[in-house]
């Protein structure tokens, strides 16, 4: 349901931004870093939008794989530990089962989010 309405509301946006390139056409001087030039005022909206798009996408996708790098690296950790307690006999695994609705989270030490029945000394 989530996507769906980011794809409702990117589709409403291009709408707006179409029309609005669409109503601006009369040509425009514009300053680039070393020259100057006229172009249709339509291209130079769309030129920013596309660009503006380009590189929201790249940060957010660069946030999206430093994420997910990071909870593999949490999720190997976990399972590691968890391997230890069991090779060490201090952790039954039909004991200790924790479904998702009892677990709550709590600032670490490290500052990432751990489990309340994580934390036992």
């Amino acid at each position: 349901m989530k996507g769906q309405a980011y794809v409702i509301l990117s589709i409403i946006l291009v709408i707006i931004v179409a029309v609005f390139a669409i109503t601006n056409v009369e040509a425009v001087e514009v300053n680039y870093l070393f020259w100057s030039g006229e172009s249709p005022l339509i291209l130079i909206i769309l030129f920013s939008v596309l660009m503006g798009g380009i590189i929201t996408g790249t940060a957010g996708a660069v946030k999206v794989f430093q994420l997910q790098k990071e909870n593999r690296v949490m999720r190997q950790e976990n399972d590691y530990m968890r391997k230890t307690l069991v090779d060490k006999g201090l952790w039954d695994k039909k004991k200790h089962k924790i479904s998702k609705e009892n677990v709550k989270h709590k600032k670490g030490k490290r500052g990432n989010n751990m489990a309340e029945s994580d934390k036992k000394d």
